[in-house]
């Protein structure tokens, strides 16, 4: 019997999902300016299915997103509207643990707009100040490159609270970034660093195993949350994307993922969940099938 971490799924994607409304450049947080209710609803479902961490809707709330469309000042109050969806559902469920997502600054899978580590490290600082009180942990989520995983973990350093850092590789070979720089080669900014535990996620499930064989060699706790879109289009790489750029898979139901999972976990991984287009219901069988296995979910 293995303790496994179950992550929940995805949360943005969810939210926009249930929203009902056209996605633009500021996905979910859009959506929850305008129903936060929402946003706790999707940590209440994925706590309900089994899930023992609610990854809370701060991964786009970044100064450099809201500076565009003028919004800079809400950066504070959309912070704690997200941290206090997740308190919510928390408290309802009466257990669970709430991870801060620390998201890309610029864009999603956008290596060649990553700003060098002197000024990513003072943003991603602010922000672990502002939520270090409120969270259990920090993800740094859909890390595509090296210098992204050194800044985001620089700004990280006096972080009160663990820090886990997620790569997301390329579509077709998972030994690789999506900056195209070798998985392996994190290894240095691991072992300088430290984190808590290495992950890989928002990549297709079928390149994570790769990555997985060269990640549990860092020394460190690992684990995977994957996506379900059929890949990153070059459309979603333009300035300024909406989601309506990718496409969901419609062979990754809550079995075939399954079946993903539980092969990261064989493994060794002891981290799993889902990220975009992973669903309540894609939690709901990993819990089922973790349970079967003798797994105990922590």
């Amino acid at each position: 019997m293995v303790q496994i971490t179950l992550l929940d799924g995805s949360v943005g994607q969810e939210v926009v999902k249930r929203s009902d409304e056209r996605a633009t450049p500021l996905w979910s947080t859009s959506v929850m300016m305008e129903k936060p209710g929402i946003v706790r609803q999707v940590h209440a479902d994925y706590f309900g299915v089994g899930a023992t961490v609610a990854t809370a809707n701060t991964y786009a709330v970044h100064r450099d997103r809201l500076v565009k469309v003028g919004l800079e000042d809400q950066f504070e109050e959309l912070i704690d509207c997200a941290l206090s969806a997740a308190e919510a559902a928390r408290d309802a469920a009466g257990t669970g643990c709430i991870a801060g997502s620390l998201g890309p600054l610029g864009a999603s899978y956008r290596p060649d707009i990553c700003p060098p580590v002197a000024v990513a490290a003072p943003l991603y600082a602010e922000l672990v100040k502002i939520m270090q009180d409120r969270v259990d942990l920090f993800i740094v989520e859909t890390v595509a490159s090296l210098a992204h995983a050194d800044g985001a973990l620089t700004g990280c350093a006096d972080s009160t609270r663990p820090v886990w850092l997620a790569v997301t590789v390329d579509d077709d070979d998972g030994t690789m970034l999506r900056s195209g720089e070798l998985v392996e080669n994190l290894a240095e900014i691991v072992a300088h660093h430290a984190p808590e535990a290495v992950l890989v996620n928002c990549s297709r499930p079928e390149a994570v195993e790769a990555a997985l064989e060269i990640i549990r060699g860092f020394g460190r706790p690992f684990g995977a949350y994957a996506n379900g879109f059929t890949r990153i289009s070059e459309g979603f790489k333009q300035d300024n994307p909406t989601v309506d750029a990718l496409k969901q898979r419609t062979d990754l139901g809550p079995v075939a993922y399954a079946e993903f999972a539980m092969g990261w976990v064989g493994q060794g991984a002891t981290i799993i969940g889902g990220c975009c287009e992973v669903g309540p219901d894609h939690i709901a069988e990993l819990t089922a099938r973790l349970h079967a296995a003798g797994h105990d979910i922590v």
